[in-house]
């Protein structure tokens, strides 16, 4: 589980979040929805330490995040996978290379444990014979999975996606939300997933949370999301045409 509360975070004048408490649920997917700009992107900075809040605290699992030295941090942070929204792989390495880059950061393991480790992640992510094969050689469902394939390489209780579906086409993007269900699933990991994509919500949303003007406007289950009488969250929900066929 991890827990944030009271965060706020101000850039120069403008106030991004404002007071959020928020709970993520382990074994779970937890879904961020929310409009561009909405703080959504700066809440899960903040979570992962890649930012500081000005106010609040942090904890997984109890463990107090927000407070610790850099050593403890570091601890933590080697049990957190990360799926980043251009999925952010190293264009000069391999496929098989890239998903050993956190093991080789990481880990004492040998070079034949780091490419067994490979092997059974990339096969989870149905890349079996893709090892060599560089970025560039890859389509943008096939990068995906192998981002997923590194962020699970190092076994994580804690997976966080930013925007996992950007640029990909529907079908391409059910097989990534599948995986990212499976895998929580699978793991029991504590699962954050930051989307605009409501398709992604109501196919593997366990529990949505609406972030609006960098406040916490609602949570709920996919089920309640339908039949909200908030204005905010409606008119974000129901602005593409993808949600209108759920609107009950």
């Amino acid at each position: 589980m991890i827990e944030a509360g009271n965060i706020s975070k101000s850039f120069g004048d403008h106030q991004v979040l404002k007071d959020i408490s928020i709970k993520f649920e382990r074994g779970k997917t937890n879904l961020i929805i929310g409009a561009s700009g909405s703080g959504k992107t700066v809440l899960m900075k903040c979570l992962v330490g890649l930012v500081k809040p000005d106010t609040g605290t942090i904890e997984y699992d109890g463990r107090p995040f927000s407070e610790m030295s850099r050593d403890k941090i570091k601890e933590i942070r080697r049990e957190i996978g990360m799926l980043f929204q251009g999925s952010a792989l190293f264009d000069s390495m391999t496929v098989e290379e890239n998903v050993m880059f956190p093991l080789s950061m990481f880990t004492k393991l040998t070079l034949e444990e780091k490419l067994e480790r490979a092997d059974f992640c990339l096969k989870r992510v149905n890349l079996e014979n893709a090892n060599q094969l560089l970025p560039a050689e890859l389509s943008g469902g096939m990068k995906k999975r192998v981002a997923i394939a590194r962020a699970i390489s190092m076994n994580p209780k804690y997976l966080f996606c930013d925007e996992p579906n950007s640029g990909l086409d529907p079908a391409t993007s059910n097989v990534i939300d599948n995986l990212i269900r499976e895998i929580t699933q699978e793991f029991e990991t504590t699962t954050v997933v930051n989307t605009h994509d409501m398709n992604s919500v109501m196919e593997i949303g366990d529990k949505i949370f609406f972030i609006h003007e960098g406040k916490l406007w609602w949570e709920g289950s996919k089920a309640e999301i339908l039949k909200s009488n908030i204005k905010e969250l409606n008119d974000f929900v129901f602005a593409s045409e993808l949600a209108k066929r759920y609107k009950p």
